[in-house]
């Protein structure tokens, strides 16, 4: 049995909460894996770490600001750092993208416009055309894992988000593990991959409503895999 926590606080009314279950079911059945999914909320994570540190993957989910953002970067973080599967949808995403930016790239003062408007340097901010339930195309770079996993270069998904990595701030990513890899019809990062781990991703859109349809998407089959399989 993998055991997923589903960090983020629980919402029916957030179209992305009513995906997330069904999308691992989804997964789930399409890879032959058992799994037992578990939601977190971030108060609980904050009271008690080990609500992430027992989970075998970890996938941070949209709704953000959360209720405890620095128990869902401390969970992050762990993932990142004792290579534990990670997603990042949306909000999640964007806690993925401080979580290195702060702990490995060294910028302690990074933050997110949503939750700190007058921090000295917002590696979030607030999109210049939000993306409210509104679908788009992707381009998704040549030779990246997540292209490898989608088996296309060329994607189209559903957002809800209004906030993003300032594309005056991407080239602070440049260089390090952690690699944009997909790109927007205007050319703003949508996605990025961690170099070394077994699998850490991020995503501004929402690849868990392809569920709402009844389709399993690709990634989260790939999370799902990464999840299953042996350690050490």
């Amino acid at each position: 049995m993998v055991r997923f926590g589903i960090i983020g606080d629980r919402n029916p009314d957030v179209v992305a909460h009513r995906a997330n279950p069904i999308a691992l079911d989804l997964a789930a059945r399409a890879t032959g894996v058992e799994l037992d999914a578990r939601w977190i909320h971030t108060s609980d994570l904050a009271r008690d770490p080990s609500l992430a540190t027992a989970c075998d993957a970890i996938w941070c989910v949209p709704a953000t600001p959360y209720a405890h953002g620095a128990a869902a970067l401390a969970a992050i973080r762990h993932a990142r750092e004792h290579g534990v599967p990670f997603l990042g949808t949306c909000g999640g995403y964007q806690h993925a993208l401080l979580e290195f930016a702060r702990n490995v790239l060294g910028l302690a003062g990074a933050a997110n416009e949503e939750e700190e408007p007058e921090a000295a340097l917002l590696l979030i901010g607030r999109l210049r055309c939000e993306l409210v339930e509104v679908t788009g195309r992707i381009r998704l770079e040549p030779g990246s894992r997540l292209a490898a996993i989608c088996g296309t270069t060329e994607l189209e998904e559903g957002y809800h988000c209004r906030f993003g990595l300032d594309p005056a701030q991407r080239a602070r990513f440049d260089g390090s593990a952690l690699r944009l890899v997909a790109e927007d019809a205007e050319g703003e990062p949508k996605a990025f991959e961690l170099d070394g781990h077994p699998y850490f991703f991020g995503t501004a859109f929402q690849p868990e409503r392809a569920a709402l349809a009844g389709r399993s998407h690709p990634l989260i089959e790939a999370f799902v895999r990464a999840a299953a399989a042996p350690t050490g």
